[in-house]
């Protein structure tokens, strides 16, 4: 997949300038002194040669056949540079030009044109405004960047070309090498699905890092990161992720939903790592890169130093990182190598003046440690401090052991020899623990990822008329959600539980209904111009009998009329009233690029106080709906404290499941809203007290 663009066996670079400081002129040398062994064609139709190599007036002027086109003119010179290609059988080309969308609607005129035209004679494209791409395997440099980085496991792609070349030169310098770096430009045919699904087959690549500014297909990014972490991580840094320009919504989960929410639903549903800075990004992809994953949890601390153990320590606990319990055979072991004052307990400190001898000792002896799975090395550089000599122990035993080893030897000139010797060495290095402690917990995150046995959605049986009717209804009546009666039947049609209830559109039908349903009742004003029933006092509860009942009719609407003096008045719905419990909200607002987002938290009138929620992508397993429950910080109030009986969990677990399966079934459903959600103790169930469903296209 994408060979054409890595392992090309020629290329042609269309629009080599004479002027050796123009990009097409860059491309054409950084492909002839990166080492790449195919063919390389100048196509200039102004120039006869380019540095003694014979230039083509156009692509089909060659004589042999061409793989792929660099193609580096004026944009509006490149749709016909396209067709040519297309005429000479060229399969894939790099459009660096820029001035396509990003310039404006002109210039996306012409980006669709281009990519009509290849599409048109069977071209696949990355970019147009774009860095280009490196092959570091195949000694393939097709960019304008100025830094061929060293040969590596890790596959790169960004959306900027500015941070890509900041990347490739920082990359260079630390000594990190990249399999592929990829500048993806504006996307207008290669995307990063593209790249995912390419790089999860190549050989090369171990893990996928990724800067991304906007996912344009995000059902098809999902299930490509989901198949790609089956065998190599995705490590992602995604920007722009402000909420600041989340579209106006009505319901509670669209107001707190938005871009961030999104991605990390989204990255959650793929099992990537989301980092949160550059630095995070690489810290863990050479981690993921150059170390065997962690066989189970337990990380042992080596250090000759209290003070950065403390905090390596403290960041164990913020990142979830166990410490490993080592057994009195290891304390033992330990204690007969090590000084009187050393620290025999994880963290284990062999003290400042501990030679690199000293290191060496303890460290072999923790690696055979059965509760020790990864190592973290500490080193502060002091009078005795041998930095390359405990370097390469390190890197000795780690080889030896298969032991996931890390090391963070704090300072910069005085343990520069032995920083280099870790990177020879294959050992990652952190300047400061904490960093190697993120790494570590990213590592033991992708091994769970790993052992846990992927789940399907429970198959939920729904009864569609109800659903399809109520949304034509609506449609029918110029409404953009469905009445409060009609979401109780949805929700009943799709087993969701709701309380006894109905529409009276006057008091005689009000006290009519009573009678059917029984005391005690809830009341609320019934119109489809007041959504937030609540804020007018349009909700009344703990009506005992017919007395009360008239009185609450006539205030409920008394109070609405007020309120919105146009408003339609409808009537009143009345409902059995649910008994107390535990309040929660269970809702979705359907993102634009991944789909239904569904929400849980605590509810009633707390939700947007509080904003203790979660968020999962639908479709929703029973396994991740659990989860969802565990994550808010109120799960203690519904695991039972303080004496309380558990609330029915496997009841609130099995409504998500069921709304999770309603707004996947039908896409029209834009928004919904079950807020509260009334949970009874345990193996009493749940009821679903008022539901508010938006309607979309």
């Amino acid at each position: 997949m994408l060979e054409e663009f890595f392992s090309p066996r020629s290329v042609a670079v269309v629009g080599v300038s004479r002027d050796e400081g123009k990009v097409g002129h860059i491309v054409f040398d950084n492909l002839r002194d990166g080492g790449f062994s195919g063919a390389v064609y100048p196509v200039n139709p102004g120039a006869d040669e380019i540095h003694g190599v014979r230039c083509y007036p156009s692509v089909t002027a060659i004589d042999d056949d061409v793989d792929l086109a660099v193609i580096v003119v004026p944009a509006p010179a490149a749709e016909s540079v396209i067709r040519e290609c297309g005429e000479k059988g060229v399969g894939a080309a790099i459009v660096i030009s820029a001035g396509f969308k990003e310039t404006g609607l002109a210039g996306a005129a012409m980006e669709r044109s281009l990519i009509e035209t290849a599409r048109e004679v069977g071209i696949r494209v990355l970019g147009p405004n774009c860095l280009g791409l490196i092959a570091s395997h195949a000694s393939l440099n097709a960019s304008f960047a100025g830094t061929m980085p060293r040969q590596g496991s890790i596959s790169f792609m960004s959306q900027s070309g500015a941070l890509g070349t900041a990347v490739l030169d920082w990359a260079a310098g630390e000594g990190i090498g990249l399999a592929n770096f990829v500048s993806l430009g504006n996307k207008a045919d290669i995307s990063e699905v593209d790249l995912v699904r390419a790089w999860a087959e190549d050989p090369q690549t171990r893990v996928v890092a990724a800067y991304l500014e906007a996912v344009g297909d995000g059902r098809a990014f999902v299930d490509a990161v989901a198949r790609l972490v089956q065998h190599k991580p995705f490590v992602a840094l995604k920007s722009g992720v402000s909420d600041a320009g989340a579209r106006a919504v009505s319901s509670h989960t669209g107001s707190l939903a938005g871009s961030e929410r999104a991605y990390d639903a989204a990255f959650l549903k793929a099992g990537a790592i989301r980092a949160h800075s550059v630095e995070e990004l690489f810290d863990i992809s050479v981690a993921f890169s150059r170390q065997p994953l962690p066989s189970g949890p337990g990380l042992a601390i080596l250090t000759n130093a209290g003070g950065p153990a403390i905090l390596a320590t403290d960041a164990c606990d913020r990142a979830g990182v166990s410490l490993a319990s080592l057994g009195s055979e290891t304390v033992e072991a330990l204690r007969a190598v090590l000084p009187a004052a050393a620290a025999l307990y994880n963290p284990v400190d062999v003290l400042g003046d501990a030679p690199a001898s000293r290191y060496e000792d303890a460290l072999s002896i923790l690696v055979k440690d059965p509760d020790v799975r990864a190592v973290l090395v500490i080193l502060t550089p002091q009078a005795t401090t041998e930095a390359e000599g405990t370097a390469a122990a390190i890197g000795r035993i780690a080889a030896e052991s298969g032991i996931t080893m890390l090391a963070s030897f704090m300072g910069d000139r005085a343990v520069a020899g032995g920083v280099q010797v870790l990177r020879d060495a294959g050992v990652p290095h952190y300047p400061f623990p904490e960093r190697a402690v993120v790494t570590i917990a990213a590592m033991e995150a992708h091994r769970e990822r790993l052992r846990t046995p992927m789940s399907k959605p429970v198959a939920v049986e729904g009864d569609a008329v109800v659903v399809r009717d109520a949304i034509e209804h609506a449609r029918a009546a110029g409404r953009s959600f469905i009445t409060e009666q009609s979401a109780s039947r949805i929700a009943a049609a799709y087993g969701i539980p709701v309380p006894a209830g109905g529409l009276a559109r006057d008091l005689s039908e009000a006290r009519a209904l009573a009678k059917d349903i029984g005391y005690p009742l809830v009341m609320k004003i019934a119109s489809p111009d007041i959504l937030h029933k609540s804020d007018i006092g349009g909700i009344r509860v703990g009506i005992t009998d017919d007395a009360a009942l008239a009185a609450a009719y006539e205030d409920v609407i008394s109070r609405a009329r007020s309120y919105m003096t146009d408003a339609r008045i409808w009537g009143v719905t009345l409902q059995t009233q649910v008994p107390t419990g535990r309040e929660v909200i269970i809702g979705m607002n359907r993102d634009p690029q991944f789909g239904p987002l569904l929400m849980f938290g605590l509810g009633g009138i707390y939700v947007e106080v509080l904003k203790d929620v979660t968020f999962r992508l639908c479709p929703v397993t029973a396994r991740e709906a659990h989860r969802m429950l565990t994550e808010i910080r109120g799960y203690g109030l519904l695991r039972g404290a303080r004496g309380q009986r558990p609330a029915d969990l496997d009841a609130v677990v099995d409504v998500i499941t069921r709304i999770s399966a309603l707004v996947s079934d039908f896409d029209e459903i834009s928004e919904l809203d079950i807020n509260p959600l009334i949970v009874h103790d345990r193996g009493d169930g749940c009821v679903a007290a008022d539901i508010r469903i938006g309607i979309g296209g």
